[in-house]
């Protein structure tokens, strides 16, 4: 497509993505504001295209500097909103690149802050609020998102209209197939309110979180750090794993480690774990809802209990072998799992709205919001939990994102983008779990449809839920961001599965649907 732009739209471009840099670095800067804006306006030379030449030219005079944070922000954030306007009227391409290209700047200007500040975070949510204004904006006016022009899907908007009716408070949608992209949303943001989940909201992911991780180590054994068939005690030594136990078995789920977050058996035995927000803890969970764990202590807490079965002789999902594989990451590279995430994976993918929480309850705005019902001395209280403390379930599932960061970190995944053909094959080769239609690989399930094979990885996080759902190839997906009433009693488990299968059969033709855990 043609691009033509007057010399005022290049500098509103320069001065957005500029501009941008400018702010990291004036705002929580901790007394590094010219390594952060230095480093910041090389990661802009990541632009390619059009935009490349444009963000090549520096903006003259350079009027921002000496300027207040407050001065900045006036002209800048409106500056990206309208540097995506004039280029979404031209070229959506060069719109998406323009786009990952600043959140790519924003992202690597936090990484320089050594531990970024909560008024950074707060600064690159506003950056990344700004780019989106126009989508959000058209989106909560009820209209079809940019991406998503001229096409009309009556089919996905009654599917979650549906599945809202079928007990979900809210759920948001997005599809990239042949057609190109749809996204909406139906029912509430929250309980009692008119206002739809935001269609790119922020959600907490549950077990998604293990295809991330599970990629990192993969790319770490791209890197030559890590050796998928190597024992896991070989890089920790101080926890007295069984030598048996390979990093292959602890992304595959056959180490047979115990899952601290408790067992069912065969036999239906149950043997606790630490307090879950479901069965017989629930109270307790809800009551401790903001407590820490650290994940050496879920991992010794597992290693206390009887393992399942021999190593590599079955299948059992377990959250432990994520927190081992999230401690076996930092004990490798010597540097935090989100600190590895963000080098790896959602930097080079400009995935702003992703996150390693570790134990902070936060989860940025906007989002829908979750909820949780117990009984406390006879009386039925139905609470916010949207704020709940993560590190409980650690590399488990307690990672936060959107549906466009997931929709491009999956496909971007399959495609080939983040790990060599060999470790991708790797990761996507089969392994029966005793699922009908459902194997699992390496951090993903891979599921038989009657249209072919999906590959996939859903999670629930107490009142929050993700789908992500993908062909092989990465070039068709669907995502979805759920938020509902939780209970000890998992009363909306079988709706869950069903707006699965529903989502699964309109978009991929059927098959069998990831049993996502809810306790993950």
């Amino acid at each position: 497509m043609t691009i033509t732009l007057s010399d005022q739209d290049k500098s509103t471009l320069r001065t957005a993505a500029y501009g941008a840099v400018s702010l990291m670095a004036a705002n929580g800067a901790a007394g590094k504001p010219h390594k952060i804006a230095s480093t910041g306006s090389i990661a802009l030379g990541s632009a390619t295209g059009l935009i490349g030449h444009v963000l090549a030219e520096y903006p003259k005079g350079k009027d921002l500097a000496g300027k207040s944070v407050a001065e900045i922000a006036d002209r800048v954030l409106p500056a990206l909103t309208a540097a995506m306007n004039l280029l979404n009227k031209q070229d959506p391409a060069e719109a998406d690149n323009f786009r990952g290209t600043v959140l790519i700047a924003v992202e690597t200007a936090q990484i320089h802050q050594g531990q970024p500040s909560p008024a950074a975070a707060e600064m690159a949510r506003k950056i990344t609020a700004a780019l989106d204004a126009a989508r959000v904006a058209a989106a909560d006016n009820g209209a079809v998102p940019e991406a998503a022009a001229g096409q009309d899907r009556p089919e996905l908007q009654k599917a979650i209209e549906e599945i809202v009716d079928s007990g979900f408070v809210g759920v948001s949608l997005r599809v990239h197939d042949e057609r190109g992209e749809w996204a909406g949303s139906a029912g509430a943001a929250e309980l009692g309110g008119t206002a739809k989940p935001p269609i790119n909201g922020h959600v907490r992911i549950g077990s998604n979180t293990k295809t991330f991780t599970a990629t990192l180590v993969l790319q770490l054994v791209a890197e030559g750090k890590i050796g998928l068939d190597t024992p896991a005690a070989y890089y920790l030594p101080d926890f007295g794993l069984d030598e048996r136990i390979t990093v292959r078995m602890l992304l595959r789920h056959t180490s047979g480690l115990f899952n601290f977050s408790g067992e069912v058996y065969d036999d239906g035995t149950v043997v606790p774990g630490i307090p879950i927000p479901y069965g017989t803890t629930g109270k307790e969970w809800v009551d401790n809802r903001l407590k820490t764990y650290r994940p050496e202590e879920l991992v010794r807490l597992a290693l206390s209990k009887p393992a399942r079965f021999e190593p590599g002789t079955g299948w059992s999902y377990s959250n432990t072998n994520y927190v081992v594989t999230r401690l076996l990451i930092e004990g490798v590279t010597g540097r935090s799992v989100a600190e590895e995430m963000r080098r790896l994976i959602l930097g080079p993918l400009g995935l702003s709205g992703t996150m390693v929480p570790d134990a902070s309850p936060e989860i940025p705005a906007p989002h829908a919001h979750a909820y949780y019902r117990y009984e406390d001395a006879g009386e039925q209280k139905t609470i916010d939990i949207t704020r709940q403390n993560p590190s409980w379930i650690s590399s488990g599932g307690d990672m936060i994102s959107t549906t466009r960061d997931l929709h491009t970190f999956i496909s971007a995944l399959l495609s080939g983008k983040l790990l060599p053909a060999p470790l991708l094959a790797e990761m996507c080769t089969p392994h029966p779990t005793g699922i009908p239609n459902m194997d699992y690989g390496l951090g993903v399930f891979v599921v038989t449809t009657d249209d072919g094979t999906v590959i996939s990885h859903n999670g629930a996080a107490v009142g929050h839920a993700a789908l992500m759902y993908s062909t092989p190839d990465g070039s068709k997906t669907l995502i979805a961001a759920l938020n509902c009433v939780d209970d000890a009693d998992l009363s909306i488990a079988a709706a869950f599965q069903n707006a699965q299968q529903r989502l699964l059969n309109e978009v991929f033709g059927g098959g069998q649907a990831d049993p996502a855990q809810p306790t993950d």
